[in-house]
């Protein structure tokens, strides 16, 4: 499986090995508590740096931006199923010294969340908008979007599919799909985003994502993020009502990106909340 173009580093880059002896990619800057970032599947870490996010959180903390398998710095590995990229979320969480906050988003915050119930080594999670598993209705609608997706690419279109893929199957709003399109982040995965999105969504199909029974036992601070105008809010609103120790925060005017367009307002209320559990 091809992975995405490294991107550029402006911190220390480590890596960890993990579960199953793929290399995790992490890179570590700033200074404070750890903060460990989980992107989600589309983009590898270099999402953190569109309106500062990662050095804006770097001010306070010392952040842990990952690679997923097969994304950025990290290894390639054909074994893409959940319990693999859990697994390499607690790995990376494990290899620091004091315990981490751990912020995911989309499906990075579905990871973040089961590594959690992996790991002893949290001080607290914040999952932002973690995807839901996808009634009959939305899996039609998701089939239809992945076979435009293999058409468009199959005709060399692979721009039309990248953006296919953001606005119709991952719901940003107009305003987070500019945002995206004019970063570097864009150009570097407009041509291989499908190697690893689409082997991670099938993959995905075979885990269990509404067995939360265990979240009920969860005791670990959780702050769980939703953009008001996204529809992707359902996972966490169902989280924060059996979850005994976590906050449900709505960014109000915003969508399933809202860090894209708005990194003040979701950087500040990130840092606030590890500020309070701190």
């Amino acid at each position: 499986m091809a992975k995405t173009t490294p991107p550029e580093s402006g911190g220390k880059t480590e890596t960890v090995t993990s579960a199953d002896g793929t290399e995790i990619a992490y890179e570590r800057s700033g200074s404070g508590p750890p903060l460990v970032l989980v992107h989600g599947g589309m983009f590898d870490r270099s999402i953190w740096d569109i309106g500062d996010i990662r050095s804006t959180l770097a001010e306070q903390t010392t952040v842990y931006a990952m690679d997923r398998r097969n994304h950025g710095d990290s290894a390639s590995s054909d074994d893409c199923r959940p319990d693999a990229q859990i697994a390499d979320v607690v790995a990376v969480v494990e290899s620091i010294d004091d315990p981490v906050h751990l912020l995911g988003h989309s499906s990075g915050a579905n990871y973040a969340l089961w590594a959690a119930l992996r790991t002893d080594n949290l001080r607290s999670v914040i999952p932002h908008e973690p995807a839901a598993p996808p009634d009959e209705d939305i899996r039609a609608v998701l089939k239809e979007t992945m076979e435009k997706t293999i058409a468009l690419i199959d005709k060399g279109q692979n721009e039309q599919a990248l953006t296919m893929v953001v606005s119709d199957f991952a719901k940003f709003t107009s305003g987070e799909l500019t945002e995206v399109r004019s970063s570097p982040v864009w150009d570097a995965h407009v041509d291989i985003f499908h190697q690893t999105l689409l082997p991670e969504l099938e993959a995905a199909g075979e885990f269990d994502w509404w067995d939360l029974t265990p979240f009920e036992d969860l005791s670990t601070p959780t702050l769980l993020l939703v953009g008001s105008e996204s529809p992707h809010t359902s996972l966490a609103e169902r989280l924060h009502e059996i979850m005994p120790n976590s906050r449900l925060a709505s960014l109000e005017g915003y969508g399933h990106a809202a860090h894209l367009v708005a990194p003040d307002r979701y950087t500040d209320e990130v840092l606030s909340f590890i500020s309070d559990v701190d």
